[in-house]
């Protein structure tokens, strides 16, 4: 039995707004990944109660299709992936380690998924990810190409290779940062293939560690045309498509949950605290 009955597809595909073709070509795979960026939030809310959330498709679908929730990145590419399967894409889910912020590339723990995404008559695979937390993340596929520039969305990407001592080659996301006008690594991967048990394990540390960062403060996000809104903590950034960034403080719970639900499209569950 598939994961995704044509109805779980179906109430996907609404969610995200996506009205185009269903077939398995580039056109589908690049305005399905689009359509899920700009139409599911990033968020980290179940992680605050010390609980990894679910990654079986009928609670995926309970949450972030049918429940005004988001998720962060096990929850958005296991959805995407099990969309992407019913519309017929073969898909490899690979792991990276984050470098954004980071000394070195190694100096992290693989903890971020991606995936690797085969298109039917093209030349080349396709990395997928609608999960990356920050405003360097895709909003398109782009091809496992090295040095190659990528446009979507709005954002400039390319992959760079990575001197390491594997016996696989490194790769690393970058994204253009217009405020700097400078190249910024997001995460480096290999091409191995990762399982969903591997991300059960990945996602319950995660979430449960004391020393994560998800599992001490909210952590929101929500992309459209025009700018990017995050929710760090109790600080509100937004950043416009022109680069330009405003920042505020929220000053209270009330706050936070209206923000919450107003900005972000969060249905934030009763009893949880955002600010803590």
């Amino acid at each position: 039995m598939p994961d995704f009955e044509q109805s779980d597809l179906d109430a996907y595909l609404d969610r995200i707004g996506w009205q185009g073709g269903r077939r398995a070509e580039l056109a589908t795979l690049r305005g399905v990944h689009l359509a899920h960026a700009l139409s599911v939030p990033f968020e980290n809310l179940d992680a605050l109660s010390a609980r990894a959330p679910s990654l079986a498709p009928a609670d995926l679908l309970a949450k972030m299709v049918h429940g005004g929730r988001g998720g962060y990145c096990y929850e958005h590419n296991t959805l995407l992936r099990l969309a992407l399967e019913a519309l017929g894409f073969p898909v490899t889910p690979l792991a990276g380690r984050v470098v954004l912020g980071a000394a070195t590339p190694q100096s992290r723990p693989r903890t971020h998924a991606m995936l690797r995404v085969t298109v039917p008559g093209e030349p080349e695979p396709y990395l997928a990810d609608v999960g990356f937390g920050s405003i360097g993340a895709l909003l398109a596929p782009v091809p496992l190409v090295t040095g190659v520039e990528s446009e979507g969305g709005g954002r400039r990407h390319r992959l760079m290779p990575l001197p390491h001592q594997g016996p696989l080659e490194l790769w690393e996301l970058q994204a253009y940062d217009r405020q700097k006008g400078e190249w910024a690594g997001q995460y480096a991967f290999t091409l191995e293939p990762f399982t969903a048990r591997d991300f059960e394990v990945f996602n319950w540390y995660v979430s449960t560690n004391p020393r994560s960062p998800f599992s001490r403060r909210a952590f929101l996000q929500r992309t459209a045309a025009e700018r990017h809104l995050s929710l760090d903590g109790s600080l509100l950034t937004e950043t416009r498509a022109d680069g330009t960034v405003a920042e505020r403080r929220v000053t209270n719970e009330a706050e936070a949950r209206r923000v919450a639900a107003e900005e972000f499209g969060i249905a934030v569950p009763e009893g949880l605290t955002l600010l803590g």
